[in-house]
């Protein structure tokens, strides 16, 4: 926009769809002041309707339509597309956009910033050192790297190579507001009426780390462990992908698939969270996830996984529990744990809403990021300044 003296703030993703790395990004295009800061959306892919979730109606979304395998025609049309929008900033997120940095480079971005939110599905341990070499060769090319856990920010300083100076760690925050433990508990009606129905529950997409079969797998060893709890016990799986099938097929062989529900994809899922009494996040890797801050928030305690940021997020023994990946019979003895003793239910649950409040709030994670534009902005004016003044 012709003489707009707000930055703008160029944000380059893989694909605009339903995920929490999206989910982030347009949650801080929503929430950032929009007195202070504009924003485009640059797709290396392509986007879906997820892109109507983004409430402002300055942000234009950019599809670059990379093709299957190596396109290095993407980043001679995003270096067009940058030299077109001049951005002040370019923000780019995960492994598959690392190298849109080079880019931004060419086109004279004057900030660049690099997230890294998780490991990609086929690096779930980090230990792919033909990434590591990718990541190290765009170290020069970012002023800042923004790690959102301590583990992904070791991983970048020891393993990648990123000097100290050129880290902000910043977690994921959630809106409060929204995920909350008050209202009305809505169950499928398949579940029946009873009041003291015991429900756990999981959201994600049903496929590689997300592990949702290792869950399957608890809750039929739950039903055999605490048989005097069995007709109290439900299971909801929100999410779609190609385990969904074989989740059903594996509580139709032990005779509990009237006992579970899995609607796919939902857009109610504060109501969803709200209806639950324990929530799992079983992955075998994960970065921070942002659907345990949700049911933290939702007053749900919570076990995850031992694996990439959730111990920073769940207390064990406080306001939930973490089992080994991979390992239904460990999970089923925490769930019968639970199950076994209400008051640590409840107990665990207020405890995970006062620490999503304190910790992980949305308002808090804004303010870091808009710092950090800030301060970056504010140094590249300096840089400008002082080559002006030099002549040079």
């Amino acid at each position: 926009m012709a003489g707009d003296k707000r930055p703008l703030i160029a944000h380059v993703i893989y694909r605009l769809d339903v995920g929490g790395l999206q989910n982030g990004v347009v949650n801080l295009i929503n929430r950032l002041p929009a007195d202070r800061f504009r924003h485009v959306v640059i797709c290396a892919t392509d986007y879906t309707d997820f892109r109507d979730r983004i409430q402002r109606d300055d942000v234009e979304v950019y599809a670059l339509h990379k093709q299957a395998g190596q396109d290095f025609g993407l980043y001679l049309r995003l270096f067009r597309l940058l030299r077109r929008l001049r951005p002040a900033l370019l923000h780019s997120r995960n492994l598959a956009t690392v190298e849109c940095q080079l880019s931004a480079w060419l086109a004279r971005v004057p900030c660049r910033v690099h997230g890294e939110h998780g490991w990609d599905v086929n690096d779930p341990d980090g230990n792919n050192r033909k990434y590591q070499w990718l990541r190290r060769m765009f170290i020069p090319f970012v002023h800042r790297y923004v790690p959102l856990s301590r583990e992904l920010e070791r991983y970048l300083v020891e393993k990648v190579g990123v000097p100290d100076y050129k880290i902000t760690r910043i977690y994921n925050g959630v809106d409060t507001e929204r995920f909350n433990p008050q209202g009305k508990r809505s169950l499928p009606e398949s579940f029946g009426v009873a009041e003291d129905l015991i429900v756990i529950g999981t959201v994600g997409r049903m496929h590689g780390v997300k592990d949702q079969l290792t869950l399957v797998r608890a809750f039929t060893r739950l039903t055999e462990l605490v048989p005097e709890a069995k007709d109290k016990l439900r299971l909801v799986l929100v999410g779609d992908g190609p385990l969904r099938v074989q989740a059903e097929a594996i509580l139709s062989e032990y005779g509990v698939r009237q006992a579970a529900w899995l609607p796919g994809e939902r857009e109610d899922i504060p109501d969803i969270l709200r209806a639950m009494d324990l929530f799992v996040l079983p992955s075998s890797a994960e970065g921070i996830s942002n659907t345990v801050l949700e049911a933290m928030a939702s007053g749900l305690p919570v076990v995850a996984t031992a694996v990439g940021g959730n111990p920073e997020l769940v207390q064990e023994g406080e306001c939930g529990a973490l089992v080994p990946p991979g390992d239904p019979a460990a999970l089923a003895d925490v769930l019968a744990a639970y199950v076994r003793d209400p008051e640590r239910l409840r107990s665990h649950g207020e405890a995970a809403r006062v620490r999503a409040e304190t910790q992980f709030s949305l308002a808090g994670m804004l303010e870091r990021y808009a710092r950090l534009y800030d301060t970056l902005l504010r140094r590249a004016a300096q840089r400008v300044s002082a080559s002006e003044a030099s002549g040079v």
